[in-house]
């Protein structure tokens, strides 16, 4: 039986701590919304069919906001399936900024977007970086360290990462 790329990250996943959920464009509000702790804020989920207008998170927050918050929820360009990892591209919006400034980091990424493995990670990458020579954070799992002893999570990004799949509509 073959294991699709979907069922592989959620394992990957779960080998990671890192909760991961399905869910519908309909169920989409209610989901992120159990999955935020206020203050919560978040990027426009550009290119995605869904958005933050009907959670409690604010958008495109303030220097202040992004300080005070304990939640950030950004979109992934894709996530990769066999190391559990999401691909964070970097804009103008700040997604970056508010996926590592905050405790929790909710991450939505689109079913079709889940590719199995890094060399189709590095194939979707050379697309991307030809077309328009940017640039991407490849996050796995919550940030941690053991530089000085015990593991501390946290240290140098979020300590909780909640990744949220967005089903294709014809499900």
């Amino acid at each position: 039986m073959s294991v699709t790329p979907v069922e592989s990250l959620s394992a990957a996943l779960s080998r990671l701590d890192v909760p991961c959920e399905r869910t519908t464009p309909d169920e989409f509000a209610a989901t992120v919304t159990a999955h935020v702790t206020d203050p919560a804020v978040g990027v426009p989920l550009d290119g995605l069919d869904v958005s933050l207008s009907e959670t409690p998170v604010a958008v495109d927050p303030t220097p202040a906001a992004l300080e005070a918050a304990r939640t950030g929820v950004t979109p992934s360009s894709f996530a990769i399936a066999d190391y559990g990892s999401v691909v964070l591209p970097s804009t103008d919006s700040g997604l970056e900024l508010v996926s590592l400034f905050t405790d929790r980091h909710v991450v939505v990424v689109e079913e079709a977007d889940v590719v199995p493995d890094m060399d189709t990670a590095f194939e979707r990458f050379g697309e991307a970086f030809r077309a328009d020579a940017g640039s991407a954070i490849i996050a796995t799992g919550p940030s941690a360290t053991a530089d000085m002893g015990a593991l501390v999570r946290g240290a140098h990004g979020p300590s909780e990462v909640h990744v949220l799949i967005l089903e294709d509509d014809d499900d």
